[in-house]
């Protein structure tokens, strides 16, 4: 994501990603029925967009908007679209010059300017997804600091309180979620000071974590425990991950080191996510278990360093193929448990 502060914008939120199931400690049950999903005209949080959702350019997230930049191959299409708004209609995109018709013919089905709401278990994997992203933001910055790049950590450490937190609060004030913009907010003075203080920023950064932990803790532990709940989240972070390291590339090489970064982080997260369940998961379908955790393990050598190398390890298409994977081998798990 790049580093841009959304204000001004109002917040609109949508996710619903594949259903899988199978339960901590549990004997799977079957799939629950699709949540509900509904047009509002009322301010909401800026939506992740998923498969098969549209994405609002009106209030998306730059990390949405790089899905159509990376679809488009259009270099800083996300900041044109970001730097043009409001938009009336779509098809302002033209008008507008941001993209010419034949680009607009190609995401026509993929923009909106109307809101989404969500309900049920929807809602709560949005709120999780947003706060994973968080999670991964932090954790490359963390991964940055301890090898003394502050300059390279700061935009990492800006993500959460800049993009992430706002459209998340009106979910963090509804969960009666003490707040926690002020600690990131300090974190983040500090890091963009040269993170001189070894020992503050440390203290600090644990404050930080913790409190977006707590944020999550929020979720019933049944949830949170839940193969079919983290597996969604599981494919959301995915999902953006592989829009982020389809932008950071261009003519072959990194083009642009905050979205390797970006997605590394993402990925991160998505292995610790991923290892809690995966016992689960073995006792639900050993084969689809060991197929997710070895294109996992594939698709992480992508990030080899949280500093990026000149020329990517894998292709956008080969990155792409793999998510595309563990989101099959995901469904089968599914269909098992049905």
């Amino acid at each position: 994501m790049k580093f841009l502060t959304y204000l001004g914008y109002g917040l609109a939120s949508a996710v619903l990603l594949i259903s899988v199931n199978a339960c901590m400690n549990t004997t799977p049950t079957a799939v629950a029925p699709t949540p509900t999903v509904s047009s509002s005209s009322a301010p909401g949080g800026h939506q992740i967009e998923s498969r098969g959702k549209k994405i609002n350019i009106n209030n998306a997230l730059i990390s949405e908007l790089d899905k159509l930049e990376a679809k488009l191959g259009v270099p800083a299409l996300s900041n044109k679209i970001q730097g043009s708004r409001p938009y009336a209609k779509p098809e302002e995109l033209v008008s507008k010059k941001v993209i010419d018709q034949a680009q607009y013919d190609q995401i026509k089905d993929l923009v909106t300017i109307e809101d989404v709401s969500l309900t049920g278990e929807a809602r709560d994997v949005d709120y999780m997804t947003k706060l994973g992203l968080m999670k991964g933001h932090l954790m490359v910055a963390k991964e940055l600091l301890d090898l003394k790049q502050a300059v390279q950590a700061e935009p990492h450490i800006g993500h959460p309180v800049e993009e992430i937190y706002a459209d998340v609060e009106e979910q963090l004030k509804e969960r009666k979620v003490p707040e926690f913009k002020t600690p990131l907010i300090a974190l983040h003075d500090l890091v963009k000071g040269g993170a001189k203080d070894g020992a503050k920023v440390n203290a600090d950064f644990t404050v930080a974590m913790k409190s977006v932990d707590g944020a999550i803790s929020i979720l019933p532990a049944t949830q949170r425990n839940s193969a079919t709940f983290t597996l969604q989240v599981i494919n959301g972070l995915l999902d953006t991950a592989n829009s982020e390291y389809k932008s950071s590339i261009a003519k072959g090489k990194i083009a642009q080191i905050v979205e390797y970064q970006d997605s590394r982080g993402f990925v991160t997260y998505v292995n610790q996510l991923f290892r809690a369940i995966e016992p689960q998961l073995k006792q639900a379908n050993p084969a689809v278990a060991t197929t997710i955790g070895t294109t996992l393990a594939d698709l992480t050598k992508a990030w080899p360093a949280p500093i990026a190398p000149a020329a990517p390890v894998k292709t956008a298409e080969e990155v792409t193929k793999l998510v595309k994977q563990i989101e099959s081998e995901a469904m089968k798990i599914a269909k098992t448990t049905t």
